[in-house]
């Protein structure tokens, strides 16, 4: 009768695989019938077709109720949501706050192996490595953020290196006898980087009807970095009033080569303190004991 019944259970979850592997597999009829459309773009496969998709489908709800509970603990949904313009990063905020809790839920689990581990020993700490198992979800939640924060700022450094080189190219061109958005057309074709990724979103909103200007005072409001966004809001300017952009250009390449070397110059200033530590600890200790020790060897061998 056991077997029977173990048999028949057996039998069912295969069938239930085979069933939803060939659900799986098969193409939606969206899928077919756009490739052969024109002027529309062709998706790529389900959600429910991609790796992970089953998955998603079952904790997905929870993931996302966890994440909206941490929305309304933490708050700053548009902060959130200009950081994520300003890493580059094409997530929306509940995606963030998803991956949010997935740091946590890691967290809390490497904590929780941990004080099992350490309950074998030891069970009267429970509740001491109840509020551990709490801190680490909290502090994986929070680890998630700095490192969209790292991402950010990584990105506005790429930003400011690739700057001036990408404004000298835009000079030039428009120099050449070119139309600001052929010159940007040809920058974006011709570079790579975080500053042309920026520039392709602005020539995007430019080839859909949105203004020059407007499409500029986007990316000026858009960007975190000051010196970029006075470079679009030169040039939405000067493309308004008819000024001669060239010059605009060449202008705000030069401010941002001396911005960087002043910055250099800054930094240089700020870690004085440091340089002079190696000095102090260990080349200066040397030199004492370089110049102290023979003579204390001498009145060694001199005294009796």
């Amino acid at each position: 009768m056991w077997g029977g019944l173990l048999g028949g259970l057996a039998a069912s979850g295969c069938l239930l695989v085979v069933v939803r592997v060939r659900a799986i597999r098969r193409p939606d009829l969206a899928i077919r019938v756009l490739p052969y459309l024109r002027d529309l773009p062709v998706s790529g496969r389900g959600t429910d077709q991609q790796p992970g998709g089953a998955v998603r489908g079952v904790f997905g709800p929870v993931l996302r109720s966890a994440a909206d509970g941490v929305e309304r603990v933490l708050g700053g949904a548009a902060t959130v949501r200009r950081r994520l313009e300003r890493a580059g990063l094409d997530r929306t905020v509940t995606e963030f706050r998803v991956e949010q809790v997935i740091w946590g839920l890691v967290g809390f689990a490497v904590a929780a192996a941990v004080s099992i581990l350490e309950s074998l020993g030891d069970p009267r700490g429970a509740v001491s490595l109840l509020v551990f198992c709490a801190a680490a979800f909290v502090a994986g939640v929070m680890l998630r953020d700095h490192r969209l924060g790292a991402a950010v700022r990584s990105r506005e450094r790429q930003v400011l290196a690739e700057f001036p080189v990408v404004a000298e190219l835009l000079a030039l061109a428009v120099a050449a006898g070119e139309s600001p958005v052929a010159a940007l057309d040809r920058v974006v074709r011709r570079s790579r980087g975080a500053l042309s990724v920026d520039l392709a979103r602005v020539l995007a909103e430019i080839r859909t009807g949105r203004p020059v200007g407007r499409a500029f005072d986007g990316l000026a409001a858009r960007t975190g970095v000051p010196l970029v966004a006075r470079f679009a809001e030169g040039i939405a300017v000067a493309v308004e009033r008819g000024t001669p952009l060239a010059d605009v250009l060449h202008a705000q390449a030069a401010d941002v080569r001396e911005a960087g070397r002043r910055e250099v110059i800054e930094a240089g200033a700020r870690k004085e303190v440091l340089m002079m530590v190696p000095v102090v600890f260990l080349v200066l200790p040397v030199t004492i004991v370089f110049a102290f020790w023979p003579g204390v060897i001498g009145l060694n061998l001199v005294t009796p």
